[in-house]
């Protein structure tokens, strides 16, 4: 995600309503989040779609991280090879 612009990306709500696809393009073609904001606040942040899957697929990846480093920590671990018998068992047996 690049660095935004205050002077360029923080809009009020009724010029965001107004210019909507002007504004819609901007993000797409900046590729910078945009700012909306209600009375002079800071209220909704727009961003591309394929940042927002990229956002998502990151904290998804951390999380599974984090239980992964809990699962550890805990003792709820397989060792190599009985994981390997029960991969074999399953999908029937690799060749290396």
């Amino acid at each position: 995600m690049k660095f935004m612009h205050v002077s360029e990306d923080i809009l009020p709500i009724g010029e965001f309503k107004t210019h909507a696809s002007r504004v819609l393009r901007r993000l797409r073609a900046a590729q910078r989040p945009i700012v909306i904001t209600l009375n002079g606040k800071p209220a909704a942040v727009l961003i591309t779609p394929e940042e927002f899957d990229r956002l998502y697929e990151r904290e998804r990846f951390v999380e599974a991280v984090g239980q992964g480093l809990a699962d550890s920590e805990a003792g709820r671990v397989v060792e190599d090879e009985a994981l390997s018998g029960e991969l074999d068992a399953e999908f029937g047996a690799h060749q290396t």
